[in-house]
């Protein structure tokens, strides 16, 4: 299968890690040797409840015995797509209350992108330096990272930059300026919080200028930093929240949430101002509805920021400089690029999971299920310093 993989599968990367997948259930992916891997890094924070999480896995049978997709995006009144749509808004602050069901996160920030256009009748968009909204085209136009933009010039216009939590550059957000998209904690960069009340002021900046405030979730939101929003840790409220990732259970979704006001400008001049087919496909959303449930009925969101005290008490090594982040959505840095590249690989052998971040090369992300057990925390830290316990 693997050498199938290599052949027939497009690649993203010249040495994938390849490992041929059997099963997975809770906080454990299993290889076609049956060997169990502890999961710290929940499929780059999208595994919320885990891997075959019950309830999720009910509700997709269920909605699989009912139908499946019937007619593209906003047609059809369909049950699940409902019912999640109006317990984003019950959790969202007013008027946050209108939600556009798509695919993926990063066609959320496209969709989010367009939205702020098509609302303030103005072009220009600022995002942070360092930051990772996707790869499509418009996500990837709001990276500053030219040698990962180059080969797929021109992108779209338009697009200016500034330093997070550099206050100083918030004079660059104008009345030219139709939105600023910025991530709640910079992910790709090595999971850097706001501080000194940066995003509220960001958020006061743009009511001063009429900008649209978006702030990206997919990382952080569905209560992987103690709050179900990440943004409800730093006192401040978006115009456009976007979620994905977590919000799936293990399946493939994004949203973008704004006020019906807001929203409502995408239905005319021109009408399908924004258009998918499997938006909100009902499969996909009564996983979600499932996820959503679960997250906000149980302790789950509290629970996590005493798993990130377990977490920071048991990797507490010469060799891990810093432990960045909050809740579940924790970065260690290690001493060097290669030392954090040996212990993710090293891991692997030793059935624990662990990942990279895209432009921190020291960090180890950690990023596990809301569910991990307290015992799966600490032996996953016990294998982690027993690494660099040999360095």
């Amino acid at each position: 299968m693997k050498s199938d993989f290599l052949k027939y599968q497009a690649q993203t990367t010249p040495h994938p890690l390849a490992m041929e997948i059997s099963h997975a259930k809770g906080s454990y992916i299993y290889d076609t040797k049956n060997k169990a891997y502890l999961d710290f890094v929940a499929g780059v924070s999208a595994c919320s409840l885990g891997h075959s999480h019950p309830k999720v896995v009910n509700a997709i049978k269920t909605q699989l015995d009912q139908y499946l997709h019937v007619m593209v995006y906003g047609e059809y009144v369909q049950q699940p797509a409902v019912e999640l749509s109006k317990l984003l808004a019950k959790y969202l602050p007013m008027p946050l209350e209108s939600t556009y069901l798509v695919n993926s996160g990063t066609e959320a920030i496209e969709g989010s992108i367009k939205l702020a256009r098509r609302y303030t009748g103005r072009s220009e968009v600022i995002a942070a330096k360092n930051a990772y909204h996707g790869n499509t085209m418009g996500s990837l136009s709001l990276m500053d990272f030219e040698e990962r933009k180059k080969p797929f010039l021109p992108l779209i216009p338009d697009i200016k930059h500034i330093a997070f939590n550099m206050v100083s550059d918030l004079a660059k957000i104008t009345e030219n300026t139709a939105a600023v998209i910025l991530e709640t904690i910079q992910g790709g960069a090595g999971f850097i919080e706001p501080i000194d009340n940066y995003l509220n002021k960001v958020q006061e900046r743009c009511n001063q200028v009429g900008a649209v405030f978006i702030l990206d979730e997919i990382q952080p939101g569905i209560g992987r930093t103690g709050k179900l929003f990440g943004f409800e840790n730093y006192n401040c409220q978006p115009d456009i929240v976007v979620t994905g990732k977590g919000l799936g259970g293990g399946l493939p979704i994004g949203a973008f949430t704004a006020s019906k006001e807001m929203m409502d400008t995408l239905s005319d001049n021109p009408k399908l101002g924004h258009i998918t087919t499997f938006g909100g496909n009902p499969v996909i959303a009564a996983a979600a509805l499932a996820t959503l449930k679960e997250i906000t009925e149980t302790n789950l969101i509290a629970e996590t920021l005493e798993k990130e005290k377990l977490i920071r008490k048991h990797l507490q090594h010469k060799h891990i400089k810093e432990i960045r982040g909050r809740g579940l959505m924790l970065a260690a840095l290690t001493d060097n690029s290669e030392l954090t590249n040996d212990v993710i690989l090293q891991a692997e052998d030793k059935g624990l999971i662990l990942f990279w971040l895209l432009f921190e090369p020291k960090a180890i992300r950690i990023t596990p299920p809301l569910t991990i057990s307290n015992d799966e925390i600490i032996e996953g830290c016990r294998i982690i310093t027993s690494i660099l316990d040999k360095f």
